[in-house]
């Protein structure tokens, strides 16, 4: 089957070459020239486990090209995914569907022939239906039909979130798009992965139903970590017995400095304002964002506490700043909130982060970025574990206190424990929720 993949990002692209991989035809489209020019060179522009070598083997195959050409990739394509970016709107908080309605038009204009055309970028609901009118009023006529077929791939599990799905959601109104997209998907429907079909709006409604829920779990679990401070529980036994309750499961109970990335932060918004639209409040999603930018600067307070109340002068380790390990992706990390706070309070920040340099560089100005844990924390006087990348799990906290002017510690992460850190000569060691 020929597949038109408008958009390389983080989505279009990760989609696009596991598509290739089940030996479909795949063209993917960017207007971007210099992007188009690296992949075609063989460059991946997103740090993503494996993605590289997966995209070699399947341009190797014949079965995956990059192109500036959009009519030229749409042509004769029996399924045409719109994946472009869908960033929070300034001013509202709406999603901003410029991208989405203007790939539309330009899909609309280029069809030859029947296609599906699938979205599969995080949309309000009924956007599905808008893309069917700018198509139509494009090309009167076109012969097409849209579907809903959003994304739920982790940053750094992208490739086996893809090939080894929960579900695959699919919103389709008619019996000729249904036939087109079980075949795209034929090799996870034959290895008994769950396709879930449904109508256009319950598929746009489940990706942010279930965004806004994940997000509402890491929110809930922080707030009960303040808490646990104040009365001296420790939140990792509170959520491992949480957890263990089949209703509630184990995943996302992990207290840290809030959440960020690409989904949570702009898709909450947009279903807050979604229901705003509707004159259906979500009350609870409202107050997930609120508390979840409190929890950040309750991270900022924490750390002018370590400094004994002023940051101005003090040297401070920053250790990853990434939103999550294995992703170069700084969008919304709790790392924007907190390491500004610290330059801006007068501190002299050297930050290290396996993928985060190349991103961070333009985001972080004032900073020193330097290569290893030890040699940031060398004079330092607090070490802030921000990101839990695998390098950051074992450290040699001995050789890391020794380094420092004031051996202190802000895990973040809760990766070490108190009994740790003062073995290794820390005197003071700060957590979440502990």
């Amino acid at each position: 089957m020929k597949i038109a993949m408008i958009g390389t990002g983080y989505v279009g692209l990760v989609s696009g070459v596991c598509f290739s991989d089940f030996g479909h035809e795949v063209i993917c489209v960017d207007k971007d020239p210099g992007k188009i020019e690296r992949l075609r060179a063989g460059e991946v522009p997103i740090f993503e486990p494996g993605l590289e070598v997966l995209m070699a083997k399947n341009v190797a195959a014949g079965r995956l090209s990059f192109t500036l050409d959009l009519a030229e990739a749409v042509a004769g394509a029996e399924a045409v995914f719109i994946a472009v970016g869908t960033p929070t709107r300034r001013g509202d908080g709406h999603a901003d569907l410029t991208y989405v309605m203007t790939a539309a038009e330009e899909i609309g204009r280029a069809l030859t022939g029947y296609a599906v055309i699938v979205t599969k970028s995080t949309v309000p609901v009924g956007t599905n239906r808008k893309v069917a009118e700018a198509v139509a009023a494009a090309n009167p006529d076109a012969k097409f039909d849209v579907a809903s077929n959003p994304e739920f791939l982790r940053e750094g599990a992208a490739i086996d979130d893809f090939m080894r799905p929960d579900r695959v959601v699919v919103g389709v109104e008619s019996k000729r798009a249904r036939k087109v997209m079980a075949d795209i998907y034929r090799p996870l429907f034959l290895r008994e992965f769950p396709v879930v079909y449904t109508g256009l709006e319950s598929a746009e409604m489940i990706k942010y139903a279930a965004n806004a829920f994940l997000a509402t779990k890491i929110t809930f679990i922080n707030e009960i970590a303040a808490l646990c401070e104040k009365v001296g529980a420790d939140i990792k036994d509170v959520s491992k017995g949480m957890g263990m309750d089949g209703r509630i499961g184990n995943k996302f109970l992990h207290a840290g400095p809030g959440y960020g990335g690409s989904c949570f932060p702009k898709d909450t918004m947009a279903l807050a304002r979604i229901g705003q639209d509707h004159a259906v409040p979500m009350q609870i999603t409202e107050t997930v964002i609120k508390v979840n930018n409190e929890i950040k600067r309750r991270m900022i307070d924490k750390l002018v506490d370590l400094c004994d109340g002023s940051l101005n002068g003090k040297t401070i380790a920053v250790l990853g700043v990434t939103f999550k390990p294995n992703t170069d992706d700084m969008r919304d990390a709790p790392s924007l909130t907190i390491v500004p706070a610290l330059v801006g309070g007068g501190a002299k920040v050297r930050v290290v982060d396996p993928q985060g340099q190349r991103e961070g560089e333009a985001l972080l100005p004032g900073v020193k970025w330097v290569e290893s844990p030890y040699q940031a924390a060398h004079g330092a006087d607090l070490v802030v574990l921000l990101t839990e990348w695998n390098e950051f799990r074992a450290l040699d906290l001995a050789k890391l206190a020794k380094k420092m002017v004031t051996p202190r510690m802000a895990d973040l992460r809760n990766i070490y424990s108190l009994e740790e850190a003062t073995e290794a000569g820390f005197e003071t060691y700060v957590a979440v929720g502990r």
